[in-house]
């Protein structure tokens, strides 16, 4: 799939696979990702990417001696977490696939939810939250409950492991 090398005036290069033409708001935040002093290479910008808080959501970027799980824009359901474990590079030497395959085994990821609810997610207090927000999301018996727990809709589990 072929991409363009956005014409931005920032520091690391913005390359973009997007789908259709970003907007200033867009832009805006593409050039205040890629001036950030960590950024490694370039931005990525994937074909549905969109507004987010901070970042675009769909946009990928490695960075160097930095860990931000929020760069993706404040996406919910993104499935981001970080965290310091025990492990060294060599403990884990040949096994990111196979605890990568294990994860998915584990946890709902795509398009799936969780077969059944929960009971601690039908249980939890905080639901009457959400009576305000868009009509899109306040039927939370169908979806909401079930991808409790899960990735959402996002189409893969990111794992991303940072040897010291």
């Amino acid at each position: 799939m072929p991409y363009e090398k956005l014409e931005i005036s920032a520091p690391t290069p913005v390359l973009s696979w997007a789908n259709h033409a970003l907007g200033n708001e867009e832009t805006k935040m593409a050039k205040n990702v890629a001036s950030l002093p960590f950024v490694f290479k370039h931005v990525a910008l994937m074909p549905d990417v969109h507004l987010g808080k901070g970042a675009l959501v769909g946009s990928v970027l490695a960075t160097k001696e930095a860990i931000i799980p929020a760069a993706v824009g404040v996406d919910i359901g993104c499935g981001m977490a970080a965290m310091k474990l025990p492990f060294t590079a060599e403990k884990l030497e040949g096994k990111l696939k196979k605890i990568r395959l294990e994860l998915e085994a584990a946890i709902p990821t795509g398009f799936n939810e969780n077969k059944e609810v929960e009971k601690s997610v039908t249980n939890w207090q905080r639901w009457s939250d959400f009576k305000d927000l868009h009509r899109g999301v306040q039927n939370l018996e169908s979806k909401a409950m079930k991808q409790m727990g899960s990735l959402g809709g996002g189409k893969t589990l990111p794992l991303t492991v940072v040897m010291q």
